[in-house]
């Protein structure tokens, strides 16, 4: 019986077949020689890249051209729009842009000063919301308030001017008008507690505006409600006095 011949000894996992030995003059390739490689491979895709952002450039520098020349048209027409009638067809035209809310308060303020209120209401709300935020959509606020006051919508003005006067987002300068057109109200009612009520308000908000010193009048004109009676005298008849014919 033959012996079994001895095993070779097993060969370490992994795969040998596509190992190639390096020679020992083999030289990596530079970084100049790496970056040329990479050129030859993919200068077309390059190209396209470039090409692309320099499109995407070009087109956005027309657009801003475009949008300037636009801008400088509409400023253009706002400049000639003189009369009430061009105001009207300027704000057709360029209904949403910032300059329709400015033609809106021109025509607001104009149709306030003629006494056409329910008129001017509606240019001042109009022009308040195209303008949106800042002094001049204040400004269009305080006026619709004050246009609802004198056009007979009295509580709805004074509700506006309360929600005005209350914000403190809104500028100082038509807040503290806001509160002194009320303190004024409350003074006209006679209603000393409201005169006090707003007029510290007015005072809280800027102690040294003229509207303070305006609002401090009208409460130095009412008399408080808290201030006594003036005192009878026990001595004089209480009784009036009669006028008799002839006499």
């Amino acid at each position: 019986m033959s012996t079994p011949s001895t095993p070779s000894s097993p060969k370490p996992a992994g795969d040998d077949r596509n190992l190639v030995p390096v020679d020992e003059n083999y030289v990596a390739p530079s970084f100049e020689d790496r970056v040329r490689i990479f050129w030859e491979k993919n200068n077309k895709a390059v190209y396209g890249v470039l090409v692309v952002i320099l499109l995407a450039i070009v087109a956005k520098e027309g657009w801003d051209y475009l949008a300037a020349q636009r801008e400088k048209g509409v400023e253009q027409a706002y400049a000639a729009a003189t009369t009430p009638a061009q105001l009207r067809t300027f704000i057709a035209e360029h209904p949403q842009h910032t300059l329709a809310g400015v033609a809106q308060l021109q025509l607001a303020d104009e149709a306030y000063a003629a006494g056409r209120y329910g008129e001017a209401v509606t240019a001042y709300e109009q022009a308040a919301k195209v303008l949106k935020n800042g002094p001049l959509a204040s400004r269009a606020r305080l006026g619709a308030a004050m246009a609802k006051l004198q056009g007979g919508r009295e509580s709805e003005g004074e509700a506006a001017l309360k929600a005005l006067a209350a914000d403190e987002k809104e500028p100082k300068a038509y807040r503290l008008e806001a509160a002194y057109h009320l303190t004024s109200l409350a003074a006209e009612r006679h209603n000393a507690a409201d005169v006090k009520t707003y007029s510290d308000q007015v005072m809280q908000l800027d102690p040294a505006s003229p509207w303070t010193q305006r609002a401090m009048q009208l409460r130095a004109s009412v008399p408080s409600a808290e201030a006594p009676a003036p005192a009878a005298d026990a001595n004089a008849d209480q009784s009036p006095a009669i006028k008799l014919p002839g006499r």
